[in-house]
């Protein structure tokens, strides 16, 4: 009976010895990289450059999709991000946030080309048509939908979240409205000073 006990905890030890153990992450983003790991966008910068992923290696990204008539959520994101490249200093300059318009119909190159470095002079405004940005936020996992205002307008309801990617492309990173500036600048310092 003992030497049966013996064997039954030793299988035991064996079995979650061999398994992968699940170490606590040590970023505040939520690591979305299983789901989003193959995600890209095919869109331009606001001198008609084609850009992808792929020209920001190297560097961390910190991507965000929104609109230039959003009265809060997308001002309010991009000034908390312009506060992190601040207190990254020096390091700021191996970092690139990529603002994605959602709303490709009134946020034309030169609007972008305007407002967006307007918080932080590197920040970088990029577009498409309806169909690239339907691809690049269905790729990241944003929704967003046109709603009509009593005006006659329309403001767009939309993911408030900020992505976050590793120099090489890896891992990716979710941040909700509201994080503060300085988990964002502690993940982003991690993956520098990690090469990831």
């Amino acid at each position: 009976m003992l030497m049966r006990k013996l064997f039954l905890l030793l299988g035991i030890l064996l079995v979650t010895a061999c398994g992968e153990q699940d170490m606590p992450s040590p970023y505040h983003g939520i690591d979305v990289t299983w789901q989003l790991g193959q995600a890209d966008f095919h869109l331009s910068d606001f001198n008609g450059k084609p850009r992808s992923l792929a020209d920001f290696r190297g560097k961390v990204v910190v991507l965000f999709f929104g609109y230039t008539h959003c009265p809060v959520v997308c001002p309010t994101t991009l000034a908390e991000l312009a506060q992190v490249m601040n207190m990254l200093g020096k390091d700021a300059d191996r970092v690139q946030v990529l603002f994605v318009t959602l709303d490709p119909e009134r946020d034309t190159p030169e609007l972008l080309a305007k407002f967006i470095p307007s918080f932080y002079p590197s920040f970088l405004g990029l577009s498409g048509d309806a169909q690239a940005t339907a691809q690049a936020a269905k790729a990241f996992g944003i929704g967003y939908e046109k709603q009509q205002d009593k005006k006659g307008g329309y403001n767009l309801v939309h993911s408030d979240g900020t992505l976050l990617i590793g120099a090489n492309g890896q891992p990716l990173l979710l941040y909700r409205y509201g994080q503060k500036a300085g988990l964002l600048e502690k993940d982003i310092r991690l993956l520098l000073a990690t090469g990831r």
